[in-house]
């Protein structure tokens, strides 16, 4: 195994998705059950009549969230949901999750307490069990590690390699609402920093607070795309940012893609927010992440299967790879996509 001499590369040079890609770059499957490895929302496992598909994410303080304005149970609740969303972003169902927690000293039984009731919610609300996982010591502060184990049927999977040219590109709900959640926490904890004794401004911003401190995964139209006999032919859950997200789905399938600015689903307190920060909506859409909403493509002839639901958005289609991945612009202009989502390895 050689990796080419990079010992004294920078992380941030390769970025997120790039460091994934370089790690895992030497991987072999030795076992026939594996169906689905490294590159998806979650693996694949075959188990007979049905699949087994497991997901795995980590949620570091101080990177991923801040205990300042975060309250513990929201925090818990949130690390639940976000490991549902790919396991539903591959067309299947939820079943068990394990919990990993490092914990410093500076933490009380009372707050581990709050954070686990906000885990036992999301577990309840979702009816996922809570059925294993280890707890150590942090130096640092706060880790929370979840793998959701989930199942469906081999033919129900969707993967993010099955868009093909004339798919129509669709999302659910609206998005760029918990990036904007987050600059009010941002200002806020700013302000408080300052000035300890003023209070917070929060009045009237409960939607988009509520999309980055207690998001949902999309339950509803797993159950939908069942309901309306509809398989996606690709799909993701847009944890990164709308450009990132596509750029997967394109890449996975080595297609070519229109998105259509105007037809991108910006809710006004959004967009109002957004223009108050002096910030593109757009742009935050396209960077934000964390909306948790899901992206796929399907078929041009389940057209009529999704044209008059409220929560369904077409935002696009699927084009041949040569001519690139583009976003037509309200204006008409057209712009190479760019993926410029939030990234981690980056975060200071």
């Amino acid at each position: 195994m050689d990796f080419d001499n990079t010992g004294d590369t920078e992380l941030s040079e390769l970025g997120e998705f790039g460091l994934i890609k370089h790690l895992t770059q030497h991987i072999e499957i030795y076992q026939d059950s594996t169906i689905k490895g490294v590159g998806d929302d979650a693996a694949v496992i075959d188990n007979g009549k049905m699949e087994t598909v497991i997901s795995t994410d980590m949620l570091v303080e101080g990177v991923h969230f801040d205990l300042t304005y975060v309250p513990l149970k929201h925090l818990g609740y949130k690390s639940v949901v976000v490991n549902l969303s790919d396991i539903y972003a591959m067309n299947a169902e939820p079943r068990q999750i394990v919990v990993s927690i490092a914990i410093s000293n500076r933490f009380k039984l009372g707050a581990l307490e709050e954070l686990y009731a906000g885990m036992l919610l999301a577990c309840k609300k979702y009816n996922v069990d809570l059925v294993g996982g280890d707890t150590t010591s942090s130096l640092t502060g706060l880790v929370i590690s979840i793998t959701a184990i989930g199942a469906a049927k081999k033919e129900d999977i969707v993967y993010r390699s099955g868009a093909k040219e004339s798919n129509l590109l669709c999302v659910t709900g609206d998005l760029g609402g918990a990036y904007m959640g987050l600059q009010i926490l941002e200002r806020e904890k700013a302000v408080y920093v300052e000035n300890p004794k003023l209070q917070p401004d929060l009045e009237g911003k409960d939607y988009i607070l509520e999309r980055q401190l207690k998001p949902e995964a999309r339950k509803d139209i797993f159950e939908l795309f069942k309901k309306l006999k509809l398989q996606p032919t690709s799909m993701i859950d847009v944890s990164d940012g709308l450009s990132s997200e596509i750029l997967h789905l394109c890449t996975q399938s080595n297609v070519g893609v229109e998105l259509y600015e105007e037809k991108i689903p910006i809710d006004p307190l959004t967009n109002d927010t957004a223009m108050e920060f002096n910030l593109d909506p757009t742009l935050c859409v396209l960077s934000g992440g964390e909306d948790y909403e899901l992206l796929f493509t399907i078929d041009i002839g389940d057209y009529d299967k999704v044209k008059n639901l409220p929560d369904f958005t077409i935002i696009g289609h699927i084009t041949n790879e040569a001519k690139g991945r583009l976003m037509v612009a309200r204006a008409g202009s057209v712009h190479d996509l760019k993926a410029q989502g939030w990234n981690a390895l980056l975060k200071k």
